[in-house]
């Protein structure tokens, strides 16, 4: 094979594998989009919340504002009587990098009991978060919080696995660059989450012991 015709098969390789993303990437978002609310006011009541992490800090230590803005959100639900508990879920990869435990320490400086917060220090993805949502926490029907990017993936992994789940979108950044690379990004972290509930069968990094979560009255 020439190199012309070797370049136009690659293009044209390059260019069915994108419209495959682009289509699953569609998929999703029509498939989840009835179960996302944006409004405090419209969210059903559940149980629990399940917070997805994301570091506080970005490089330069200024503030990561899709940290801010969910840690707002799972205020706002739990203050409202929406959410009864919290789970909060992130990396703690290292001694050096602790998620969940800024994030449990923001909610109590915020006005949430310390006692009605869960920590999942084993949430590396969100695949491994949502299953250890059930599996460790015992949490089947409950409200997922995150940006709406992040929640279209979260929820279709949730409904994957059988759970009765909802989320609630955090506020985003609309048509900025920021947000042109994360709609990108999400393209490929759709179809690593397509494989590995469908092809590949993964489980999460690490299971462990049941966690009784404790409910406001």
């Amino acid at each position: 094979m020439g190199l012309i015709k070797k370049f136009i098969f690659l293009l044209f390789l390059g260019l069915f594998i994108y419209a495959l993303l682009v289509r699953l990437n569609d998929d999703i978002a029509k498939d989840t989009e009835p179960y996302i609310y944006s409004k405090i006011e419209d969210v059903p009541s559940k149980k629990a919340g399940l917070l997805l992490g994301t570091s506080k800090y970005l490089r330069g230590g200024k503030i990561n504002y899709f940290y801010k803005y969910r840690i707002d959100s799972a205020v706002k639900l739990f203050k409202s009587g929406k959410i009864k508990a919290i789970v909060v879920s992130g990396d703690n990869g290292s001694k050096y990098y602790d998620e969940t435990t800024t994030m449990h320490d923001d909610l109590v400086a915020r006005g949430v009991p310390s006692k009605y917060i869960s920590l999942d220090y084993a949430g590396f993805r969100t695949l491994d978060s949502i299953v250890r949502a059930e599996a460790i926490f015992g949490l089947r029907d409950y409200i997922i919080i995150s940006q709406r990017f992040h929640l279209e993936r979260a929820i279709y992994i949730a409904h994957a696995k059988g759970q009765k789940v909802i989320g609630f979108a955090s506020k985003d950044f609309k048509n900025t660059v920021w947000a042109k690379r994360m709609e990108h990004r999400e393209l490929l972290a759709r179809a690593k989450a397509f494989l590995d509930i469908h092809i590949l069968g993964k489980e999460p990094k690490f299971y462990g012991s049941r966690v009784d979560v404790l409910y406001r009255d």
